[in-house]
């Protein structure tokens, strides 16, 4: 009875373990898209952009006149990387959420032998 308590606590603190994961791939995910629309919206600014127009980076405190093409090339890498980075995020979310799911499912089957075994009086609920 008290091995299946202690197996049951476990279980419970690794589902919590696994959760903090998810929590931080899924906040990792949303800083790339917000990387994402912030790379997006300066291409499209690029592309409005006239002839003879100048191109302006900031460098610490100034801004440093830069090729268009270069500033181009530059946050055209960024997406490119943003990009495998969040394909990168959304698998391990993936993976994690059906590690999530074993878990639950083993927490459950241990409780319901807990419960078989007449231990229904000293129930341990999942942490969820």
């Amino acid at each position: 009875m008290a091995e299946v308590q202690a197996r049951l606590q476990g279980l419970s603190e690794e589902f919590t373990k696994l959760q903090q994961e998810l929590q931080a791939d899924v906040q990792s995910r949303q800083k790339l898209e917000a990387q994402k629309q912030e790379n997006t919206n300066v291409q499209k600014e690029f592309q409005r952009l006239k002839d003879g127009e100048s191109i302006y980076k900031l460098v610490g405190p100034i801004l440093l006149k830069q090729d268009k093409v270069e500033a181009e090339s530059t946050v055209n890498g960024r997406l490119e990387f943003i990009g495998k980075e969040l394909e990168r995020t959304e698998d391990q979310i993936k993976v994690i959420q059906e590690k999530i799911e074993k878990k639950k499912g083993e927490i459950i089957q241990t409780q319901a032998g807990l419960q078989a075994g007449g231990g229904a009086p000293g129930k341990v609920a999942a942490k969820g």
